[in-house]
């Protein structure tokens, strides 16, 4: 497996099977948690896309100011945005992120054609300070759909309370939308309802609903990481080695069970009636995208989240690392319904040792908001810092 943080940096032979392209076989879409410009630039984003099967791309506050601190790409086109008159650090990021996203959705405009706008997409995520505001989301996600100007882009809108109206009026706009920050089950059979009921809107004011496109994007490794850590302080107390064993069982296991069952209400939403009607005008469903699916605990197998969750009808978004690791060695099977009444058992038996679910998600809810909010305060700092700096003559090579 590479070290690098280039996920094109390890290719397979010509002869070997690639996990990650098998991944098609089952129906599973792979897209790529990353973006920065010199993945645009050299050539390296084609590569993935003809050699790994790559099918999509998605950004993130965190990854932009990693791209844009952590790296010369920008150098010159910050130096000259800076030069111009009226434009803040939030408006210089933006330009930067328009270009970015504009060449890698061109980059992918064959595989959104190819696959009948299933795939193809790059999303670019609304401003994490309008998390809670319901209107702002709006206005801004139009905005940005407008100045990005590309079919294959879908605008991120975060699940939260104030989000989920705004993800019904921009589908019922015929804007596509990545439903970004999903934990709960419960939200996401929300966001399900929002996205039907915007293609109903969109329909009934003569839209052409098979041009519109959504995922859903349910976050994975962050329940583990945080129920494990609850786990092992009651495994530390346990009054006995059964109760010890039995909350052992239970470490590794919730993510990957919550995530099941959400698909579960998945497969039902899309064999009901109402699904059925927009169907027969051509709508696609949304599909269930796996996020923050790279392994946080050395304990378990790197590939863990993305080998137990393969299934007909979703996408997994893969961080570099984490698809470097799958290219490697990742052993692909249908395995997301796989034991259905042992997720089941999983949550039951969660619920028995007095862990709340719905307070391990609504916590990281606002958890992830502040997240991205925090790293949207680190880039634009990035930018107002890198801005003032002259650019060299490499950085103007590594910015075109």
């Amino acid at each position: 497996m590479s070290s690098s943080a280039d996920p094109a940096a390890a290719q397979p032979s010509a002869q070997a099977v690639n996990p990650l392209k098998a991944l098609t076989r089952f129906g599973q879409s792979v897209w790529l948690d990353y973006i920065r410009r010199s993945l645009l630039t050299s050539g390296e984003l084609q590569r993935l896309i003809e050699q790994d099967g790559l099918r999509g791309m998605t950004s993130n506050p965190a990854i932009f100011e990693k791209a844009i601190a952590g790296s010369t790409d920008y150098s010159q086109a910050l130096a000259e945005l800076a030069g111009r008159k009226g434009l803040d650090a939030k408006a210089i990021y933006e330009q930067l992120a328009i270009r970015d996203i504009q060449d890698a959705a061109d980059a992918l405009r064959r595989v959104y054609d190819q696959t009948n706008r299933r795939d193809g997409y790059v999303s670019l995520e609304v401003s994490p300070y309008l998390a809670h505001k319901t209107q702002e989301t709006i206005d801004e996600a139009l905005r940005l759909w407008k100045s990005v100007g590309r079919e294959n882009l879908m605008i991120k809108v975060p699940g939260t309370i104030e989000g989920i109206p705004a993800v019904r009026q921009l589908i019922g706009r015929g804007v596509n939308v990545n439903v970004t920050l999903l934990f709960a089950q419960d939200v996401y059979e929300d966001v399900a309802d929002a996205f039907i009921s915007g293609l109903e809107d969109c329909a009934q004011r003569g839209g052409d609903v098979s041009r519109v496109a959504s995922v859903a994007s349910f976050f994975v490794s962050r329940i583990d990481t945080l129920i494990d850590g609850e786990l092992a302080r009651r495994i530390q107390g346990a009054a006995n080695p059964e109760e010890c064993a039995f909350l052992a069982d239970l470490e590794g296991k919730v993510a990957i069970a919550n995530a099941k069952l959400a698909y579960r209400k998945y497969r039902e939403m899309v064999s009901g009636p109402r699904w059925q009607a927009l169907a027969r005008r051509g709508a696609q469903t949304q599909r269930l995208l796996w996020a923050s699916t790279s392994t946080k605990n050395p304990a378990y197998r790197d590939v863990l989240y993305v080998e137990e969750l393969i299934g007909p009808d979703t996408v997994n978004t893969i961080p570099p690392a984490t698809f470097d690791a799958f290219r490697d060695h990742g052993v692909p099977r249908a395995s997301l319904e796989e034991d259905l009444a042992a997720a089941q058992r999983t949550m039951e038996e969660l619920a028995r040792v007095g862990i709340s679910i719905k307070k391990v998600t609504d916590q990281l809810t606002e958890e992830g908001v502040k997240l991205f909010a925090d790293a949207f305060d680190k880039l634009l700092a990035a930018v107002a810092t890198q801005s003032k700096r002259p650019a060299s003559p490499a950085a103007g090579q590594a910015g075109r």
